[in-house]
């Protein structure tokens, strides 16, 4: 398994997001979806990670949007055939470290309620509940989640 910083604007990471939509948009209503699209991740205040099987099929992404206060962890998939290998923690952990290296000290994310693999995920990682956080509200659906990097720990080049 290779995992690395990628831009998100290719098909087959496209075609990941689409997957990540089919298996979300059932699950909440509209008003309750947060996803953001391709051109929003491109942008340069996104960093993009891709984690790719030997062959080269990408398997997972994900994304930390960095704020002026935080990063928010966007759009984190594994592709469910791959799950329980650990590829989701090692996004995770690379995005993390990279934002850190940028001086990012807290990270925040919005999950649904109804995605109770990714939630033990996020907390064996280290991610707290918490409130809304940004220009997000309350929501039934909706569960809000942020971990503090003490500056001590902060990876710098």
């Amino acid at each position: 398994m290779q995992i690395a910083l990628e831009t998100p604007d290719q098909p087959e990471v496209i075609a990941l997001i689409d997957e990540l939509d089919a298996y979300q948009k059932p699950l909440y209503p509209a008003e309750s979806h947060h996803g953001i699209p391709i051109d929003a991740l491109c942008r340069p205040n996104v960093i993009f990670a891709v984690a790719r099987e030997a062959g080269g099929a990408a398997v997972g992404c994900g994304a930390i949007v960095l704020e002026r206060e935080y990063g928010e962890l966007k759009r984190m998939f594994t592709r469910p055939t791959h799950r329980g290998r650990g590829i989701a923690g090692a996004l995770l952990k690379l995005l993390e470290s990279e934002a850190q290296r940028r001086g990012c000290a807290q990270f925040m994310l919005e999950t649904g309620h109804l995605q109770p693999e990714a939630l033990a995920m996020y907390e064996r990682c280290g991610y707290r509940r918490r409130g809304p956080f940004g220009d997000y509200t309350e929501d039934p659906n909706s569960v809000f989640m942020g971990k503090a990097i003490t500056p001590a720990r902060l990876d710098h080049p």
